[in-house]
């Protein structure tokens, strides 16, 4: 599936839409560069699952838990070196447990995502405008 979006708020919707659609133990991986709009994503998938707390990336910290309808575990893990890492912050019980996980900079821990795991890639296009995404799902 493909989705084009021409403003933060198109990104933030489509996310929005997918968070209502989010089932208990859902793995999103979000794949794209830097200033995609990864985090916007997130918090229109937030907002579908009902969380109120205001969603920023956890950068600094891996993982940020935000509780709705279902519990959304959002990783950020582009500081991680190795991938061993994942298991001191205890990936499993994230990742197979009865929430959503959201991923961002998957790629850096691409031996621990499991296969079913839904990929949703966001690329810039500059000769469409700069506030242009495609968003393939």
């Amino acid at each position: 599936m493909i989705f084009e979006s021409n403003s933060a708020e198109d990104t933030f919707a489509f996310g929005k839409k997918m968070g209502e659609a989010a089932k208990p133990g859902d793995i999103i991986c979000l794949d794209g560069d830097l200033g995609v709009g990864k985090t916007v994503f997130t918090q229109g998938f937030a907002e579908g699952l009902g969380i109120d707390d205001y969603v920023n990336s956890p950068t600094f910290t891996i993982v940020k838990e935000y509780y709705g309808r279902i519990p959304l575990y959002h990783f950020d893990v582009y500081r991680i070196g190795d991938p061993s890492e994942m298991e001191e912050i205890g990936y499993e019980d994230y990742f197979y447990g009865k929430g959503v996980s959201i991923i961002e900079w998957p790629e850096l821990i691409d031996e621990l995502i499991p296969e079913e795991a839904h990929w949703v890639r966001i690329k810039k296009d500059l000769d469409k405008g700069f506030d242009y995404r495609r968003i393939e799902y």
